[in-house]
């Protein structure tokens, strides 16, 4: 059996696209929410079985991924998050890269030469690398206007994996996915009038006008703290948001605390665009929490915890 594991988020997403692009092959597909990262527990893999396994932390899937590599199955793996001691195993690829700068598509392109580099820059765009994925698009001699498309359709594919659950989203992730597969340039999509594209282009605006409304519960220099409620265009809208903050003012931090059914918050936070380092950090040492240095959340903050939260966030700016 082929296993095709990726986070359910425009990093993920693409990074598999382009590795199925390059070498089709017929794969079960297991992903989910963005927020679904434990996801190499949901494959009983067997001798000769092969795993790929896309975007989601190596340190959070361990035990999983010692019990496949035990088993007999090969498993290739390629990540920017936390990882924790890779393990030495002749079954085992991994190709882990935690560059604040880099995402796992970039890492994937690496890896096949540039094979389908305009997709691995629409990733970038959508994983909030927009320096890191102009400079891409610069050398590879692209317009603005070009570029403006690919940081759009980037930035769906990400909002299109924000949601407690996959009922909350447009798509599930792996039928877009697999809607995707069918075009081999990210400006095939585009050109294409009944592609995903425009169907979440219409619901993100919607989503994110409600979002704009909402006034900050917390501002400091160091940090903007947004209290979104518990809805489904605010779980959908959380992650982009957090980016869109991060954007406007890149000197500070940023928090997206969204409402949970129990009271408890799904929080999105973003470090400072300049001074990209510790979300991970700060996110880990809350329970649910976890990430990478630039990008991190918390699955379930309780209420009382949240004058804690800024304390930690504004300590470590």
């Amino acid at each position: 059996m082929n296993y095709d594991i990726f986070n359910g988020d425009a990093d993920g997403i693409i990074a598999l696209l382009q590795l199925r692009l390059a070498t089709p092959q017929e794969s079960t597909l297991i992903t989910g929410v963005k927020r679904d990262i434990n996801l190499v527990t949901k494959v009983d893999a067997k001798t000769g079985d092969n795993l790929t396994v896309l975007d989601i932390s190596m340190e959070k899937n361990m035990v999983a991924l010692e019990l496949a590599l035990s088993s007999g199955a090969e498993v290739f793996y390629a990540d920017h998050h936390r990882a924790g001691d890779i393990p030495e195993h002749e079954n085992l690829s991994a190709h882990i890269d935690l560059d604040a700068n880099t995402c796992t598509a970039l890492i994937v392109d690496k890896l096949l030469n540039g094979q389908f580099h305009e997709w691995a820059i629409t990733a970038a765009y959508g994983d909030n690398l927009i320096a890191k994925a102009d400079e891409l698009a610069s050398v590879a001699g692209l317009s603005c206007e070009q570029k403006s498309q690919l940081k759009e359709l980037g930035t769906l594919i990400n909002y299109n994996g924000y949601g407690a659950k996959v009922d909350d989203l447009h798509f599930d992730p792996a039928a877009l996915y697999q809607a995707l597969l069918q075009y081999s340039s990210p400006f095939d999509v585009i050109a294409d009038k009944t592609s995903p594209f425009y169907q979440l282009q219409t619901a993100y605006q919607s989503d994110m006008d409600n979002a704009l409304a909402i006034e900050a519960q917390h501002k400091s220099e160091k940090l903007g703290l947004f209290e979104l409620p518990n809805e489904a265009w605010a779980r959908r809208i959380s992650g982009v948001y957090g980016n869109l903050l991060a954007n406007q003012n890149p000197d500070s931090a940023h928090a997206v605390l969204t409402q949970n059914a129990d009271g408890t918050y799904m929080v999105s936070l973003r470090a400072p665009l300049n001074n990209k380092q510790g979300a991970g950090e700060i996110c880990s040492s809350f329970a649910t929490g976890g990430g990478r240095e630039a990008a991190a959340g918390i699955n379930a903050l309780p209420k009382e915890k949240i004058a804690e939260f800024i304390t930690v966030v504004e300590g470590k700016y």
